[in-house]
């Protein structure tokens, strides 16, 4: 029962990485697309979509920004967060399931 509910709670964990993944990667083509201007910002649809992206990304990409400046204009943050985050998803996520069906046993 313990690693049943352990394990429920490493896929959830998992599946959530994998979102804040996505949004990351929609976010990054979502603000091309804006400097490029294929998409109208004076669209309510496509204002709704770019504030919940910045919404849920800014707080993660915030201290990055603060210790890594832009490289000739490119902001390279969230290639380093994808990195940590699918670090995270593929070491550390299988060791603390690893560690607590250990303790649950």
């Amino acid at each position: 029962m313990v690693t049943t509910l352990i394990t429920f709670a490493i896929v959830i964990l998992h599946y959530l990485l994998q979102a804040v993944i996505w949004a990351v990667i929609a976010n990054a083509i979502v603000s091309w697309l804006i400097a490029f201007e294929v998409i109208n910002m004076r669209n309510h649809l496509a204002r709704q979509v770019v504030g919940f992206l910045d919404a849920v990304t800014r707080p993660l990409l915030a201290p990055f920004r603060r210790m890594v400046p832009p490289l000739g204009g490119i902001d390279i943050t969230p290639v380093i967060l994808i990195i940590l985050v699918e670090a995270t998803d593929q070491v550390l996520l299988p060791a603390l399931a690893n560690w607590a069906i250990g303790l649950g046993q």
